[in-house]
């Protein structure tokens, strides 16, 4: 055999250890990484929907009230049926629940039913599983102690009914897990891909047969580690998977389905109705008068003791220098860097920005009323004289206060212009018939005359373009003295020029 492999080129390892390159035969540890993975997530939510029956029945025993017999009754037979319910699903599921309640009449000796409740199931005759009956028996019986008066509110109702839904839906999620396994071709997949792969390893990573005297494969005795490293891994997941796929049987691993009736039946009678108001006297506690309580520690455990947890900000420490405010100087300097590097990061300096001045400032400084007046009207009358070339210098169009129609103003805000200063810096304006005129000191306003007869618009503009010259018979000047006249009346004969109204 040994003859046959080396002759047909299969892998003439050396040693037990295997060859360097890819094997078509070796399973990626993916393969059963997968199927395990997806086993034991099922198998954890398998647990997760056992149905435990402490919150319903902490609500059966606070929001059911009455300490008579009918009252004790009432609680008593909800808290059952939720145990009852409990038991079918789980004998529908479980093997080692099912050989202990082969039959329903075997519950109905243990207690968990009733001879009318048992003839009202068998009186259903329903071919499917009947685990969801107990649920439908506690609702009504619900609704029937609210009408009763047993239950207060009906927000107490509906949280316990929310409640007793919660338990049915985990329920359910036991026969859908029970119902729908894991698909059979994916587990024969897993474990003939594992048992392959090491059948190939048994006969591919052999010495050849010495006997032979194959040039660079002498006899060389090792330990195989690494592949009894695969065998302990792929074996492994194998065999775990295995014995989760079904947690419900009766294996050492499997759950306590069994104790889990015992526990659950005992605890929810106990709480339904012995517990029910039977509370204890309350006391004033021991650290009634203490802001900060310090539960006491034994020695055995007295170096778990911690202190409480700030944030990891406060281990740091900062030299004094560091915690000192810095000064108002210090934050100009640097909100206003200067230089060349703060102009070409586009900073602004401080030269625009009018000095910063106090009140001590203020009452140090004496100046001169009349020296700062004058000053100040100087400067007053050379941002006149600088706005009026600006406005002069601006197109008709982009003028502040210009109208784009007679009707539609673009601004309501009048512009003032200052005095003139000399004739020799007076310009001019060409008017429509092409002479120049001088501006006069004297403003000039225009007032329209109303009283026109009423034209079509078109032959009014047309009239209007024919009949425009040097003087205009639709309007008459009138000379004010007033030397700081405004800009609207202006504004008002250059629209009269551009869009003649139509009346």
């Amino acid at each position: 055999m040994c003859q046959e492999v080396g002759e047909t080129g299969a892998s003439p390892g050396a040693g037990l250890w295997p060859q360097p390159g890819p094997s078509p035969l070796v399973p990626h540890p993916s393969c059963p990484g997968f199927y395990v993975t997806l086993v034991v997530t099922r198998w954890w939510n398998q647990y997760e929907s056992l149905p435990w029956p402490d919150r319903l029945m902490s609500q059966v025993s606070g929001f059911v009230e009455g300490k008579d017999e009918q009252g004790r009754l009432l609680r008593r037979t909800l808290i059952r049926y939720a145990i009852l319910g409990q038991v079918l699903i789980l004998r529908s599921v479980s093997t080692a629940v099912f050989k202990r309640f082969p039959t329903l009449l075997h519950l109905v000796r243990a207690g968990f039913m009733t001879n009318e409740e048992y003839k009202h199931l068998q009186k259903l005759g329903l071919p499917h599983n009947s685990f969801w009956v107990p649920w439908v028996w506690f609702a009504n019986l619900s609704m029937k102690a609210y009408v009763g008066g047993r239950i207060r509110d009906t927000v107490l109702l509906q949280s316990m009914i929310n409640e007793m839904c919660t338990l049915r839906t985990q329920c359910g999620h036991l026969y859908a897990y029970d119902w729908i396994s894991i698909p059979l071709v994916y587990t024969q997949v897993v474990t003939v891909a594992v048992y392959s792969f090491f059948l190939a390893c048994l006969v591919g990573r052999q010495f050849l047969n010495p006997a032979k005297n194959y040039p660079g494969h002498e006899m060389d005795l090792v330990v195989p580690v690494f592949t009894i490293l695969q065998f302990l891994f792929y074996m492994g997941w194998l065999k775990v998977a295995e014995q989760l796929i079904n947690p419900f049987g009766e294996d050492d691993d499997d759950f306590e389905t069994n104790w889990i009736i015992d526990r659950n039946l005992q605890v929810s009678l106990l709480s339904v109705d012995e517990m029910h108001q039977d509370l204890p006297p309350m006391e004033r506690d021991m650290y009634w008068n203490e802001a900060e309580p310090q539960p006491p520690y034994t020695a055995a455990s007295v170096q778990y003791r911690r202190p409480s947890f700030l944030g990891s900000t406060f281990n740091i420490s900062l030299d004094k220098e560091d915690m000192e405010f810095q000064s108002n100087e210090d934050d100009e300097d640097e909100e206003n860097p200067g230089g060349i590097i703060g102009r070409f990061l586009g900073l602004q300096s401080t030269d625009h920005h009018p000095p910063r001045t106090d009140s001590k400032t203020k009452l140090l400084s004496k100046k001169d009323p009349y020296l700062e007046g004058h000053k100040a009207k100087q400067e007053d009358n050379a941002w006149k004289l600088k706005g009026l070339d600006t406005f002069r210098a601006t197109p008709l169009f982009e003028r502040p206060g210009y109208h784009s129609a007679p009707q539609t103003p673009l601004s309501h805000t009048p512009m003032v212009f200052p005095p003139e200063q000399s004739a020799a810096s007076k310009p001019y304006l060409v008017t429509g018939d092409g002479h120049s005129r001088e501006h006069q000191t004297k403003r000039k306003t225009v007032e329209f005359n109303l009283n026109i007869p009423k034209e079509s618009p078109t032959g009014r503009t047309r009239k209007h373009h024919l009949d425009q010259g040097p003087t205009n018979t639709h309007t008459t000047r009138k000379e004010h003295v007033e030397p700081h006249a405004t800009l609207e009346n202006r504004s008002v004969h250059l629209n009269q020029e551009l869009y003649p109204p139509c009346l």
